[in-house]
């Protein structure tokens, strides 16, 4: 098999089966594709959907159903399909790593894989994501750092243009490249790698789980490359409400920090975590005069100040359940 796509759904079967149908429309062209579908703890009922979806579009020949539950969490459903197949006695070259709230446009996925073949010091390589209307989205980025934390609590333009080279984001380009981490809303992932490295990091319930699998993943001497030949639709925010809830200014869920608690503690050390939120609370200061001046409303999100400190003390304790049922 030179290639497994893996799909993890929560409370988001429409759209997985959404995604289903565009890559169904392709599979002809994809001999050597096959499907997993996680259903990651939603339930029986929708366990069933799926697998009657499987059944009457006659996509069993490619496609099929592993159901688990309680539900583990992005890393947690990933790997109960990659273990699996890396088990196999003839496990696949690649994975891809996909989200239920993507529709892969027409040829992306042999995109990918001529991408693979054409650089192989590349073990990540990740798609051109963008809106249905062909918007493009930022998707590759630098590390989150201590520097970054600031910049996100300043809100400042200044201390952005001044520290441009800590902050994460990477404007989206026509050519490919190589950022530090790209996200794995759609990731193909050398076989090689997950054999080198081992499996996602299961202590990250959802979020930072991307740029610590590319940090690792770096450090063992792979690129992270972004193929921009190769587009798919990522409908962001559809299968979890903490995009929303960001922009809303709303209270993000606790499994959001926990993971930026291990995320900072597991690559900075726990001083760093430490050093870190003090550098928040700075640049929260900062932007805080600026909103109160100019009678704006806040940037942060609701009881952020506290919820940086979530885990603090024992960073590096998994997630596990945190927040399953706020997803």
């Amino acid at each position: 098999m030179k290639l497994l796509v893996v799909i993890v759904n929560y409370k988001a079967t429409g759209l997985t089966l959404d995604c289903l149908q565009s890559i169904s429309e392709q599979i002809a062209s994809l001999p050597l594709v096959k499907v997993a579908v996680c259903e990651n703890g939603t339930g029986d009922a929708d366990a069933k959907i799926i697998a009657k979806a499987i059944e009457d579009n006659n996509w069993a020949s490619w496609c099929w159903l592993k159901a688990i539950s309680p539900n583990r969490g992005f890393s947690g459903g990933n790997n109960a399909v990659l273990k699996d197949a890396l088990n196999w006695s003839d496990p696949p070259e690649n994975f891809l790593l996909l989200n239920a709230d993507t529709i892969v446009r027409e040829n992306a996925i042999n995109e990918l894989l001529e991408a693979a073949n054409e650089n192989v010091s590349a073990g990540i390589i990740s798609p051109r994501l963008e809106w249905p209307d062909g918007t493009p989205q930022i998707s590759c980025f630098r590390y989150i750092n201590p520097i970054s934390e600031f910049i996100d609590a300043a809100h400042t333009g200044v201390f952005t243009k001044i520290f441009k080279k800590f902050d994460v984001p990477i404007d989206v380009v026509d050519s490919p490249s190589t950022p530090q981490w790209t996200t794995f809303a759609c990731a193909l992932i050398r076989k090689e790698v997950f054999d080198q490295i081992g499996l996602l990091d299961p202590g990250y319930f959802l979020y930072f789980d991307d740029p610590d699998f590319c940090r690792r993943a770096q450090k063992n001497g792979w690129a992270v490359l972004n193929w921009p030949k190769a587009k798919v639709v990522h409908l962001r925010g559809k299968s979890n409400p903490v995009k929303s809830l960001t922009k809303e200014r709303k209270r993000r869920p606790s499994y959001f920090y926990a993971s930026r608690a291990r995320y900072l503690a597991k690559f900075y050390g726990r001083v760093g975590l430490w050093f870190t939120n003090m550098l928040w609370l700075v640049g929260r200061s900062l932007s805080l005069i600026r909103e109160k001046i100019g009678r704006k409303q806040e940037h942060v999100c609701d009881s952020e100040v506290k919820d940086i400190w979530t885990n603090w003390s024992h960073p590096m304790r998994t997630t596990g359940q945190l927040g399953a049922d706020s997803k």
